[in-house]
């Protein structure tokens, strides 16, 4: 074996590129020690993203890279993670112990966006990171039964609330403190106070991620959301059908314009997938998200299918991701999952943390 130095290990990551953030491992800046003993390599990795399944996958591409660019055929390869908090809108106050809000909207209801939001929490949760869910949709809210939880939340000084837990992901909704079939007839302020509330007023703990799943639409919720909430990224969930198309145009436009990151767009729907014969049909029609990715400039985030099991799995309090963590679906929403975090990652970093408070006081 010809001579191991460093300068090898790193010709060779910068031929393996990571396929969420679309660069190499080098220009990403992956590589965090090189451990060099004769013929022993180690080699640590941390990745700006959650990334417990991928890192086997990934271990193999780097140590086929090392065999083929630096000689090296055995290799001790380490790869963790590192979760910073980035950049939210100008004048927006960080919501303490989170990181990182995601906003999961749509711009009509239907599309599967409630289904598409607990399987992305539970999903990141699955790749390491620590994960919140606030169901935002004050009329309609389903992720308690979704979630698989029930009760009421704890307070322990009366002022603020514990979120609930299942599948590892700390949840809030209005949903805990109201009857499953009591009606919320509210005017807009108080949806919006409610919101502001139950985001404010639970005591989440270190969150990497809080995922927001929000009601369809463009109202009250969604401005307030914009306005005052600290989001760091928004996915916008459609299906291939024209009207949702069109409607979920609406939703990008509303983020773009209070300048809120779009990560990326989910096409639910996709396929649909008999649960007798196992035929693929396109019944919402076919590229509608690509479409919409290509002529917005963003990334298609992935596809899913309707798919029978995954309404009853959400249905019966225990979601894909959980209940068929080794099937197709469950991957499909984790890589959905790893390469939102991975597009948010490439956002500019908070610094806020990094600036003392300056008080000027009167001598």
């Amino acid at each position: 074996m010809s001579e191991v130095s460093r300068e090898k290990i790193e010709l060779a990551l910068d031929k393996v590129m990571d396929p969420h953030l679309n660069i190499s491992l080098l220009a990403a800046k992956a590589l965090k020690d090189v451990g060099i003993d004769g013929s022993n390599v180690t080699i640590d990795l941390c990745l700006s993203y959650p990334c417990g399944h991928w890192a086997k996958t990934l271990k193999v591409m780097v140590s086929d890279a090392l065999t083929e660019h630096a000689g090296i055929s055995d290799a001790t390869i380490n790869v963790t993670h590192k979760i910073i908090p980035h950049s939210v809108q100008q004048g927006v106050k960080r919501l303490k112990n989170v990181k990182n809000i995601i906003a999961v909207a749509s711009g009509k209801g239907g599309v599967g966006k409630s289904t598409t939001s607990v399987n992305l929490a539970l999903a990141l949760a699955s790749e390491g990171a620590t994960v919140g869910l606030l169901d935002a949709d004050i009329y309609g809210p389903s992720q308690p039964r979704m979630m698989g939880l029930s009760g009421q939340p704890e307070s322990t000084d009366g002022k603020s609330l514990e979120p609930m837990e299942n599948y590892g992901v700390q949840t809030m909704s209005i949903g805990f403190l109201i009857d499953e079939e009591t009606p919320m007839i509210w005017r807009g302020p108080m949806v919006t106070q409610a919101l502001e509330q139950l985001l404010n007023d639970t005591n989440w703990r270190d969150l990497d991620y809080l995922v927001i799943d929000l009601p369809p639409g463009t109202g009250d919720t969604q401005l307030t959301l914009a306005q005052k909430v600290p989001v760091s990224g928004a996915i916008i969930v459609t299906t291939p059908q024209d009207i949702a198309l069109l409607d979920a145009r609406k939703g990008l436009k509303m983020f773009e314009k209070v300048e809120v990151p779009i990560l990326g767009i989910v096409e639910n729907m996709s396929t649909h997938i008999c649960s007798q014969c196992s035929h693929e049909e396109h019944i919402f029609g076919q590229g509608g998200g690509q479409t919409m990715a290509t002529e917005a400039g963003i990334e298609l985030l992935g596809s899913l299918p309707l798919e029978m099991g995954i309404r009853l799995q959400a249905d019966s309090g225990k979601p894909t991701v959980v209940a068929e963590p080794n099937g197709r679906t469950a991957e499909a929403y984790r890589e959905i999952a790893r390469r939102a975090a991975a597009r948010l990652s490439l956002q500019a970093k908070d610094y806020s943390a990094k600036f003392p408070n300056i008080v000027i006081q009167n001598t």
